[in-house]
Formats: C-alpha cells, structure tokens, sequence
C-alpha cells in the first residue's frame, strides 16, 4: 500500500471545483450582460474565462497531487499554488474560498514526503 497526499488532494481539488464553477457561470452570464452593457460582457467574459481555466488547471493539479509520486505530488503542488494566486489576482476566486483551500493544499503538497520504508532486516551468518 502506498501513502499518498490525502489532504493536500482533497483540499486542492474541493479549491479547484470551487474556481471552476462560478468562472463558468460568470463567463455564461456575460452573454446575457452582454446583451445590455457590451463593454462589461467582455469583461465579464475575460474573467470567468480566467477563472475557468484557473479552475480545470486546479483540478488537473489535484490529480497529479493523488499519483502519490514525488515528482508528481511536487508539480502538480505548484500548479494549485500558482493557479490559486491566479485565481485570486484576476478572479473571481471562487468567492475566495476555493483559492484558499488551493493554497493550503498545494502548500501541504509541496510539504509532503513519501514514507520512510522501514530497513531490510541484515541476515548475518556466523
């Protein structure tokens, strides 16, 4: 059986759905803003845009986070850190929970060390 992030997966991935789902309610209702106000639609647009790739590349992250291999584990960590702050920066955020849980969990990735096999036990003959 091998350890895996279990937290640092879950965290990442709940922050990553979190993202996802109002950038794409956002980049969807700027047709409709769009409709009204075209200027603020393309913003709109931009932004849940942003948000949504923010997201999927969060979610994406989270899986490389559950190979459970180092070099995964390690990248796919700083993939949800800088997506999170992303995120953050020019989104929405995902109401700034979910580029909150992304922090943590990709902080807790990047902290995550596999398990220390136990030594093989010397067989000495005499």
């Amino acid at each position: 059986m091998s350890e895996k992030p279990t937290a640092a997966f879950v965290l990442s991935l709940i922050g990553g759905i979190l993202v996802l789902l109002p950038g794409i309610l956002v980049f969807n209702a700027s047709e409709l803003i769009g409709e009204i106000l075209p200027e603020v639609g393309e913003v709109f647009r931009i932004v849940g845009f942003a948000d949504g790739m923010s997201g999927l590349f969060m979610v994406v992250g989270a899986l490389m986070i559950n190979s459970g291999e180092l070099s995964g584990v390690k990248i796919g960590s700083i993939i949800v850190l800088v997506c999170s702050i992303l995120s953050l920066i020019f989104g929405i955020g995902g109401f700034y929970i979910g580029s909150i849980l992304g922090l943590i969990g990709g902080t807790l990735g990047l902290t995550w060390k596999p398990p220390q096999k136990p030594p093989a036990p010397s067989t000495t003959t005499q």
